[in-house]
This record gives structure tokens, C-alpha cells and sequence, in this order.
């Protein structure tokens, strides 16, 4: 069923060439996480999962053990939550598997999905619910908790997660900062640098900007009014205040969601031109990754790749700019 759902809700999304690379994830969504109200618990009390930030009570220099608060009336209704701490956003292992069964339901006001783990419902690290809004969202996050491993939860495997705990708690505060950002590192981005093509070193790479690249900057005027100015200087450029005005306005109508995934690929692509390429629909995942990598595949063709190096900066690579992507696509109501 749950297969069924997440196919769905990808074939439903107008950018279809987003998910080209993910066709295998869907498979692997497990019927665990299926879209079924769980029953409360038949008990007076309920008890609330947490992940204490002090760790007092259990290992005093742990700061992501789990402690069990029960409600504090015998007369309440039985209801649980489970609350991610701090350090889910760092990275590290905040414990081991509570929970058997994941699966997602409407959430309490109607109004979005939140994902259950077992009765209880998931929540993040500053204990606000975490009220997705679409079903194929809830599905994937409720597919990377599925596939922990009981001996830790490990949150490197939850992009996800990481990005929703963003979209719903810092970008509704730091907005306007996140767009400031952006904007500043707008005239550094990466598809504006052209290597010069009157040196014989740098020729053959400038030949190949001028292929990848420049449709990207054609676009971007057809897009925008304005053309994006290129330039040889490891300085950067300037471009025309037109465009960043245009670019600055985009940014400012978009939604959480869009905005953290967008500041997610233009961060680890060093070009919001490229994210925005991705959230415009003129660049599938393949070829927003194959521009990114321009310079330096070119450098691995001609010298060799170095194991244990760039290999392992491409996964890392695939992985951030596929799951914010992935995460773009899957908020979107369709």
C-alpha cells in the first residue's frame, strides 16, 4: 500500500525528470508505514518518550538519553509523544530503537500528516509536531525511521527528517536571513566563473562551460529579463541589480519547504542558480549534478580518480542534492 502511495504521489508531481534517479526508493518504502490512525493505548496513563538534553538521571555525560515521563493525571487521556533532540541536526547517534511500527495519519487539526512511531506521535527538536504538509512527505519520512537499525538511530540517514525539522522550525525565523544569504552569494555562484579560454591549459574546460553552462544562463534570461554576467576572476563579478531583484522576489514568494530545500542544493552546489534551475523544473537531479562536478570531472578524466576521495564527495553530493530535491517535489500539494 504504501508503495503504491509514495508512486502515486511522484507520477503526480509535474517535474517528473526530478525523481529519474530514485526510482528504486519507492520500492523500498515498507507497508509498516501505512496511512492508519493508530489506536491509543487501553492504560489511564500515558507517558511521553523524550530525548533528554541534560541525561541526568541515566548517564551524566550522555546528553541523548531517552527518558519516560508519564502525565502527570491518571485521569488524562492516554497520549504520548516522541521528541527529537538537539542533536538530531548535528548528526550524531541519539539512541537506540524504541519503537516496532511506523506509520503516518492525518494530523490532530486536519490540517497535514504527522508520522507515528508505535502510538506515539513524532515531534521535533523544540517539541513542536512535526505537521507535514502532504502525504507522499509523511510516507518518505516515515521510511527513513522504518529502516533504522535497533542498536542506534543515526540522523546521516535521515535527510529527510533534518530538512523538515528545518523547513518547520528555522526557516519561519530566519527567513529573512536565509534570503539575505542567498542574495550576497548570489554574484560568487559557481556557474558564473569561466575558466579563460585563451590559455592552453584552461581551454578545453572553457569549451565545456560553454556547452553545459550556457543553456542554464540562457534560461535564467528568458527566465528573469536579465542575462547573468560571466567572468575569470576567483573574485567574482558583478551582476545586473535587475536580476537580483527578480531573483530576490522568487525567493521571498516561495514557502518553507521550497526555501530550506532551496538553500539545502545552493548550499552544497555553490550556485542558486542551479537550485533554482531544480525548483523551476529546468534541471532534473543528473544534470543539476553533472554541473556542479563540471570542473572537476573534467580534472578525474584527465588525471585518475582518487579512491577514498572524490568518490566519496560525489555520494555525498548525490545524497544532498537528490534528498532536498526528493523533499522539494514531495511538499509540494499537487
Amino acid at each position: 500500500m504504501a508503495n503504491f502511495l509514495i508512486s502515486r504521489t511522484l507520477n503526480s508531481i509535474q517535474n517528473r525528470n526530478l525523481f529519474t534517479s530514485l526510482s528504486s526508493l519507492s520500492r523500498q518504502f515498507t507497508s509498516t508505514a501505512a496511512a492508519a490512525e493508530q489506536p491509543q493505548s487501553d492504560g489511564s496513563e500515558g507517558s511521553t518518550f523524550t530525548f533528554s538534553l541534560e541525561g541526568q538521571e541515566h548517564k551524566p555525560n550522555h546528553d541523548d538519553s531517552i527518558q519516560i515521563k508519564p502525565n502527570s493525571s491518571k485521569h488524562e487521556k492516554a497520549s504520548s509523544s516522541v521528541t527529537m533532540p538537539m542533536s538530531f541536526m548535528t548528526g550524531s547517534v541519539v539512541g537506540k530503537r524504541f519503537y516496532n511500527q511506523v506509520t503516518t495519519r492525518k494530523a490532530d487539526d486536519g490540517n497535514g500528516w504527522t508520522v507515528m512511531l508505535d502510538y506515539r506521535t513524532l515531534k521535533t527538536p523544540s517539541k513542536r509536531p512535526l505537521k507535514l504538509p502532504t502525504l507522499g512527505l509523511a510516507k518518505a519520512i516515515a521510511a527513513e525511521w522504518e529502516y533504522q537499525e535497533t542498536d542506534g538511530i543515526r540522523p546521516f540517514t535521515m535527510p529527510l527528517m533534518k530538512l523538515a525539522c528545518t523547513a518547520l522550525e528555522r526557516v519561519p525565523i530566519t527567513r529573512h536571513k536565509v534570503i539575505e544569504f542567498l542574495i550576497n552569494r548570489f554574484n560568487q555562484d559557481l556557474v558564473f566563473c569561466r575558466a579563460p579560454d585563451d590559455n592552453e591549459l584552461t581551454s578545453d574546460i572553457h569549451e565545456r562551460q560553454v556547452e553545459k553552462i550556457d543553456p542554464l544562463l540562457d534560461w535564467m534570461e528568458s527566465e528573469f529579463g536579465f542575462k547573468p554576467v560571466v567572468y575569470s576572476s576567483f573574485f567574482g563579478g558583478k551582476q545586473d541589480e535587475g536580476l537580483l531583484e527578480a531573483v530576490e522576489t522568487l525567493l521571498k514568494k516561495t514557502d518553507e519547504c521550497e526555501l530550506a530545500a532551496i538553500d539545502a542544493i545552493a548550499g552544497a552546489a555553490h550556485s542558486l542558480t542551479i537550485a533554482l534551475g531544480l525548483f523551476r523544473g529546468k534541471l532534473n537531479i543528473g544534470e543539476a549534478i553533472e554541473l556542479i562536478r563540471l570542473e572537476e570531472d573534467f580534472q578525474v578524466d584527465k588525471w585518475g580518480l582518487v579512491e577514498g576521495g572524490h568518490d566519496v564527495d560525489i555520494a555525498d553530493l548525490k545524497v544532498q542534492i537528490t534528498s532536498a530535491a526528493v523533499f522539494l517535489g514531495l511538499s509540494r500539494r499537487v
